[in-house]
């Protein structure tokens, strides 16, 4: 199994946007108190990718995408191979 880090300014904005869109649209995502409206929760996520505080890891088995905050622990257990990708583009 590979997993890649997809750096967020590789992607099309169209691509990026249908990642996100995508990911919020999964249930379980919405961990607040409050729910929140789907254009909020999309700016919310595209300014953690843009700033650095997620990031967008794609899985070369099942080739889907997902979103984790960088300092996932989930991530750390991922370092036992290759993860960043920086010639993707959608």
């Amino acid at each position: 199994m590979a997993i890649h880090i997809i750096p967020v300014n590789k992607l099309s904005a169209k691509a990026l946007q249908g990642v996100i869109e995508e990911f919020i649209s999964r249930s379980g995502t919405d961990y607040g108190a409050m729910e929140a409206d789907p254009e909020t929760k999309f700016r919310q996520v595209r300014a953690k990718l843009k700033s650095g505080s997620a990031v967008l890891v794609f899985d070369d088995e099942t080739e889907t995408t997902n979103i984790f905050l960088s300092d996932d622990p989930v991530l750390k257990k991922l370092d036992a191979g290759p993860r960043q990708s920086n010639n993707k583009k959608s």
